[in-house]
């Protein structure tokens, strides 16, 4: 699938592992949908894990970091219930 054809995800950003398997489910369901989120990698990217911890409560990951239009932050930490989210917000 081409960049340009891409759904933008403004607000939404990924915390996730190259090494894990719930983690790829989602990231799986964002490419079948087309979806381009932020991505984070709590394992290569310096400070990305800490960052999680600090803003989510915890290391765990997948995690889907949700700004409102409002600023408010949502931390979402469950594979299936970010695929859910994603088809439910974003499918078309």
């Amino acid at each position: 699938m081409s960049t340009a054809a891409l759904k933008q995800t403004p607000g939404h950003t990924l915390y996730y592992s190259q090494l894990c398997g719930f983690c790829s489910r989602v990231l799986q369901v964002a490419r079948s949908m087309g979806l381009e989120l932020e991505l984070r990698d709590v394992d290569f990217e310096a400070g990305r894990r800490q960052e999680l911890i600090v803003g989510g409560g915890k290391g765990q990951v997948p995690c889907l970091r949700i700004e409102g239009a409002d600023g408010s932050v949502n931390w979402m930490y469950e594979s299936a219930d970010i695929s859910h989210y994603l088809k439910e917000h974003f499918s078309s």
